[in-house]
């Protein structure tokens, strides 16, 4: 079987259909959903909207729409036919960013959680190995004891 060959479909068969670049007709979802979904475009298509009523409800000449304005209807579904789909295209990218970016998250969580674990434990096995072990001031004790023991010991034999 050649690497080339595609499964999805039988063999021997035409491909059919339109042949596009995902990625790109997916960063053009998401253009298209990030200029929908902003303020300003809501206020352009409002002002275009009222334009377009006063002019064929003012101005007899220029009418190329009546009353129930129907071209101006038919302009807004055919808007909502194609930015709903890639609406959903670019938030469905956004959500497989989202999930992956979640899946990073986790393993970091868990790598950070195992060496502070880790940490914990090197701590602890150096606080008991160091539990015993004689500090500076305990040590000085003992030989200022010492000492005074000894020098006891000496000032008892010049006296005897």
């Amino acid at each position: 079987m050649k690497r080339s060959e595609d499964l999805g479909r039988p063999r021997n068969q035409p491909k059919i259909g339109v042949h596009y670049n995902r990625s790109a007709f997916g960063e053009f979802a998401e253009d298209v959903a990030r200029v929908m979904g902003t303020a300003r475009f809501l206020v352009i298509q409002s002002v275009l909207v009222i334009i377009w009523v006063a002019i064929n409800v003012l101005f007899i000449s220029f009418r190329w729409d009546k009353y129930p304005f129907i071209l101006l209807n038919l302009m807004f579904s055919v808007q909502a036919a194609y930015a709903a789909p890639l609406i959903l295209l670019a938030h469905n990218r956004q959500e497989s960013r989202d999930r992956e970016q979640a899946q990073v998250d986790r393993n970091v969580a868990n790598r950070t959680q195992n060496d502070a674990e880790f940490l914990a434990r090197e701590i602890a096995s150096v606080q008991l190995a160091l539990a015993n072990v004689v500090t500076a001031d305990e040590l000085r004790e003992q030989i200022d004891r010492i000492s005074e023991q000894i020098e006891n010991l000496n000032l008892g034999d010049k006296k005897s």
